[in-house]
Parts: structure tokens; sequence; C-alpha cells
């Protein structure tokens, strides 16, 4: 849904946004069921807000990333399944487990296996029966003992700093994942050929689909992510990493900042900055993982070379961090 759209997904997309921005929301300014500049704006700050690509349109992503964050704790049974549960009452609860030291994993809003063997681990230990649903009783119980409860650091924040601080200080023994979905293969194949010759095992991903990308490097356990995405319309290099509302990545942060300080020199191209962002191959990434968007193509293609000496420079220095 864009500018000028009109019927009933309209008027839904409106309601939903007017719930989640409040009353004064610029949705507002607009009629029932038209998209106009009000929505736009609308949608827009809800983009901003939420990690998304801010364009002002309902597309996919921000669509289910709307209909996720409509989602409240207790609204609805919350149990592992297949399509997983999604939503801010997913990321709510795997908030609460977290803190209360039952590890869910990432606090990603998705209910997959690590956050159903934390809500098990929390049942076993209050007491109460063990079938990794979350429902009333068990929502009751969490929040009756999360209120006697206040260490405010979640276990995710602590096992994440703790896996970048026990790794290995090089990248030698590492398994580095490389990504592009189109136009950036001369320089995925320059940057695994440098670090093939370094020692370093790399697989290159080139799945067109971010999720089907992610759950690629899931499965395949690689130890880092370099997502490489062409931005042909601006010469202009700017680098994602993972954060949600509650939780974000400590390891792909610092590698964004490490890649934003070396490349856009390097290149000679305007520097876009670092942004946290959930983008699905960021959220759905189970390691320390960036987004890297740069162009034009013409430049890419002609420093793909330049371009991968610098991110295997960088990968060094980010393998070499301290994390203390």
């Amino acid at each position: 849904m864009s500018l000028g759209d009109t019927g009933a997904a309209v008027s839904d997309i409106q309601r939903r946004l007017s719930a989640i921005l409040g009353g004064h929301a610029p949705v507002n300014n607009d009629g029932d069921g038209s998209f106009g500049d009000g929505t736009r704006a609308a949608v827009e700050a809800f983009q901003h807000v939420r990690g998304l690509r801010v364009d002002g349109v309902c597309g996919a992503q921000t669509w289910n990333t709307l209909v996720e964050a409509s989602f409240r704790i207790g609204d609805r049974f919350l149990y592992r399944r297949t399509p997983m549960q999604r939503g801010d009452d997913v990321a709510d609860l795997q908030q609460r487990l977290s803190t209360l030291g039952f590890d869910t994993g990432r606090v990603d809003g998705i209910f997959g296996d690590r956050t159903s063997r934390g809500l098990a681990e929390f049942q076993r230990n209050a007491g109460l029966s063990v079938d990794g649903i979350a429902g009333g009783v068990t929502f009751r119980e969490l929040m009756r003992l999360e209120s006697r409860h206040h260490e405010p650091e979640m276990i995710s924040s602590v096992r994440a700093r703790a896996q970048l601080r026990d790794a290995p200080p090089t990248l030698s023994g590492r398994y580095v994942g490389i990504g592009e979905s189109g136009g950036m293969g001369s320089v995925t194949g320059a940057l695994r050929r440098r670090l093939i010759l370094a020692g370093i095992q790399v697989s290159e991903l080139h799945h067109p689909d971010d999720s089907t990308q992610a759950h690629q490097a899931n499965d395949l356990g690689v130890d880092v992510y370099v997502g490489l995405r062409l931005n042909p319309a601006r010469a202009e290099c700017h680098t994602s990493y993972w954060s949600g509302t509650h939780d974000e990545s400590p390891g792909g942060r610092m590698l964004a900042g490490l890649v934003q300080e070396s490349l856009p020199g390097a290149l000679g191209i305007e520097d876009g900055g670092v942004h946290g962002m959930s983008l699905t191959i960021l959220r759905e990434t189970r390691m320390p993982a960036v987004l890297v968007e740069l162009g034009p193509a013409d430049l890419v293609v002609e420093r793909a070379a330049l371009l991968a000496a610098v991110l295997s420079v960088v990968l060094g220095r980010w393998a070499d961090s301290s994390w203390d």
C-alpha cells in the first residue's frame, strides 16, 4: 500500500498505526481508507521506530511488523509451532524470561526452539506444568516473580558478550559467511579468495530471499556474517547491525562501526552512517551480522578487489577487538 491507494486494507493499516502511534498520529489527517500524506508520514514514523527501511510504503515487511506490533502479552497462547509465532508479545515474553535468568536466545520476537526451552525451564523452576505453552497461569507467575526481581540485565546480553570474549582473538579458526542477493558476486568472490588464502573458512551465500539466506547461515554455523547489498542510485555506504526493541547484537554493532570507519574513505564515497535495524537478514541470523549497502554499481565492480581487501582487514580488526 502506498500514496493514493484506497480501500479496506488502507483502513486496516490506519487503524493499526493509530493504535501503535497514539491518538495524534498523522494518519488522522487523512480520510478513512485513503492513503494520503498523513498515512504516509505515519508509516514513515513507524518504520523509523521499528528499524525498517523508511520509504512510506506499507510493503510486506512493514505490514508484517505492523501486525506483530499489535500483539500484547496475554493476547494469545504462545508456544513453538510451524510457522513460528512472531510479535511484540513474544519479544515481551523473551525479555521477561531473560531478565529472570532463563535463556531464550536473542530477544527478537520469534518463538523458536531456544525460547521454548527457556520457557520450559521457567515452568519447571516455578513448579508449573512443563508444557512449553505460555498461557494465563504461566503469564501470572512470570509477572509475579518479575515484580520481586531487581536485576535489569538480560541473560541474552550477558551470553552474547561472553561468546565474543571467549572467541579466538584472530579470524583464524572462525567461519565467515558472506552474502549477497544480486550484483555483488564479484565482491563476495574476491573477499572469499582473500580470506581463504589467509586460512579462514568461508562460505558464499547468494539466495535472493533474505530469510532463506539467514537460515542458510544459521545451518552452516558461521561465526560472523557480512551481507553486501548494491545501492545503484547513490555513491554512498552505510552499514546496519541487528537492533530490536529490547535487545541488540554487540558484536554486530562493533563490526558495523569498524566497516563504516574504513569503507567510505577507501572507496571515496559518502558516509551514510551506522544504523541499528531489524531487517530480516539481521533479525534472523543467529551470529554477529552486518549489512553493508553501497553503490553505484560501476564503482563497486571496478573496485571489487579494493573493497575485499578493506573488508578482510576490518574483519581481522573485529576479531582482535577487546570485549572486556
